[in-house]
């Protein structure tokens, strides 16, 4: 059954000690919370892990919520925050895993040599999204393909909204770049 309180309600009631308050939350969240960690931390068990460390976080820190920002501004600043700190501490730079993000339409008739190129392609558009530096990065994650607004990005990472314009273009510059680096030393 869909609990149809608002989250500010349900933030003043867990903040009242209601328990169950926040379990709605966590429902209620859960899924995105995890597909951001899921954006930075390419395996399942590393976006698991930082979902549920979001969660502790927030349930530490959920007595001292203002209500400043939207409670889902909030959950992603910590979400994008901890993903990034994952991603620091493994040190281990994996790829993208994006065929989610493509909108592929197969009815069958895609012949092998377009199918090998798309995933060329993609494969192509991954690496250079990992090669981008950390700001840059999370900003075109967010904006790309998180289709977030300038100004819920800038709540998230805590910066000027011109600062994350510049980021975006920067970002998008360079992927084009490395592209055409990649498809002239073919």
């Amino acid at each position: 059954m869909a609990d149809d309180r608002s989250d500010l309600e349900l933030v003043r009631q867990f903040q009242a000690g209601d328990e169950s308050a926040f379990n709605q939350l966590v429902l209620r969240y859960q899924e995105k919370v995890y597909w951001v960690a899921r954006r930075f931390v390419t395996d399942h068990e590393g976006a698991d892990d930082v979902t549920q460390e979001v969660f502790v976080k927030a349930y530490e820190s959920l007595k001292e919520f203002r209500g400043d920002s939207s409670l889902y501004t909030w959950l992603y600043r910590i979400a994008v925050n901890l993903a990034l700190n994952a991603v620091r501490k493994r040190k281990v730079r994996e790829f993208f895993r994006m065929d989610e993000m493509y909108d592929v339409i197969d009815g069958g008739t895609e012949q092998p040599d377009e199918a090998l190129e798309r995933r060329e392609e993609r494969s192509l558009i991954e690496q250079a999204i990992e090669r981008l530096p950390k700001k840059q990065k999370a900003v075109f994650l967010l904006r790309y393909y998180e289709e977030m607004p300038y100004e819920e990005i800038a709540k998230v990472l805590n910066t000027s909204i011109g600062g994350l314009k510049a980021n975006y273009f920067h970002a998008v510059k360079k992927i084009q770049e490395y592209l055409q680096r990649a498809h002239g030393s073919r």
